[in-house]
């Protein structure tokens, strides 16, 4: 943490974090927005590590003026519950209990570090980052096409993760049981687990693995070159490890990562791997491309209907990133170097010519709602514009599927 980001978290908390789009985006009741909005809990991360949990604000403003109060380094959100959890001290035994939450997944780099060999621990490069463009791609059209999902807001963590809010309305309702199915449809069993005993392939795979592969064939030749998979000989060792006990098939891919002469060697490998013999492997090939990319998720942010959540637009206290949201549709183009950052957005706002200064207590009230305005549009201003502009675009795609949805819900109640 820098002293930068000390001083300029406050500014970019009153100029610039999306108060108000935040409220609309947890409020579902459109007709009593702060009924719902209240129930629903937050909790700070403030400076030397002070946590605090069970904060829930009545109103958009009565956050901001939290926020701004106690700046905290970390936004965390949670659940919606029995009660409001500012008042969880007051339930009686069992009164107090997690009703509603998006279904959510936290898919983090550390995670791929027995894979990557660019990186490690908390650093990342745009090698690794294709395993997060990957996992993005598979899990947004699993989660579409196998589930039916419709709002799905994915926002980069700010350092090396990202995060997916499945924000239907429906879904937030699942109960963990729920949860962990999903949880367990994604999944796959590794390769070699733990003891070093090779998992079992199945012959006939699912649907999932096909449409895995598909993503994974499309940036396998480039994370094998990204990776050094057959330049290096830590890379070398840890693939050979991966093949089942065949001392012809290993000998012949030995040659072919030998073989100076052989420009696609991951091809040639391939069509070595198609050879094998082995009682009770099938394609080979898959299992590796699945090894070293298949998304690795933390399945207990997910199942646990409690469990809290870094806020979208946080600012990361270690590396000033905020956490934008990211439009998949251009995930290509998406690049966790090029976000916003603290002391990039303060020199966007120096950059643009100081709005006069309006005293609240001398100033009109067409003066006071001019000034407002201009506030909530600064962030046009800056390089926030286009993800702000997305998150709106995001929360008023819920708010019409909701109020479009509303009808047949009461058609149905009413018979």
């Amino acid at each position: 943490m820098t002293s930068d980001f000390t001083q300029l978290l406050p500014i970019y908390y009153k100029r610039l974090f999306p108060h108000q789009l935040m409220f609309e985006w947890l409020s579902r009741d459109e007709k009593q927005p702060n009924g719902y909005f209240s129930f629903r809990e937050f909790s700070f991360t403030l400076k030397d590590d002070i946590y605090i949990r069970y904060l829930s604000f009545e109103t958009a403003s009565e956050m901001e003026k939290e926020i701004c109060k106690r700046m905290p380094y970390k936004i965390d959100i949670g659940a919606f519950y029995t009660l409001k959890p500012k008042n969880h001290k007051m339930a009686p035994p069992g009164g107090f209990r997690a009703l509603e939450k998006e279904l959510v997944f936290d898919i983090d780099m550390t995670d791929y570090d027995d894979v990557r060999y660019c990186c490690s621990e908390a650093s990342i490069c745009h090698k690794c980052w294709r395993l997060m463009t990957i996992a993005i791609k598979f899990v947004d059209e699993c989660l579409r096409t196998d589930f039916g999902f419709r709002h799905l807001l994915w926002v980069y963590s700010g350092r090396r993760g990202i995060h997916c809010w499945v924000c239907d309305d429906d879904v937030r309702k699942y109960d963990q049981s729920i949860r962990s199915a999903i949880c367990d449809y994604l999944s796959i069993p590794k390769l070699i687990d733990r003891s070093g005993k090779r998992g079992m392939f199945p012959a006939n795979p699912p649907p999932l693995i096909y449409k895995a592969i598909y993503w994974i064939d499309r940036h396998f030749n480039r994370f094998v070159e990204e990776q050094k998979l057959f330049k290096e000989e830590k890379q070398i060792a840890d693939f050979l490890k991966l093949l089942p006990d065949d001392a012809t098939m290993k000998v012949e891919i030995k040659s072919i990562i030998e073989n100076l002469n052989v420009k696609n060697k991951w091809e040639m490998i391939r069509k070595c791997l198609s050879t094998c013999s082995v009682k009770g492997v099938h394609k080979l090939d898959w299992e590796i491309m699945l090894h070293y990319c298949y998304p690795r998720l933390d399945v207990n942010v997910s199942t646990a209907v409690n469990h809290l959540l870094k806020s979208p637009f946080c600012a990361h206290p270690k590396t000033s990133n905020i956490c934008v949201p990211i439009d998949v549709e251009k995930l290509d183009s998406f690049d966790p170097f090029s976000v916003p950052n603290l002391i990039q957005l303060n020199e966007d706002m120096n950059s643009f010519a100081k709005q006069k200064v309006i005293e609240d207590d001398v100033a009109s009230e067409k003066e006071n709602l001019e000034t407002q305005k201009k506030k909530s549009d600064e962030y046009k201003l800056t390089s926030m514009k286009k993800y702000i502009d997305y998150f709106d675009q995001f929360v008023k795609r819920m708010r019409d599927d909701r109020l479009n949805t509303a009808p047949a819900c009461s058609e149905k109640m009413d018979f």
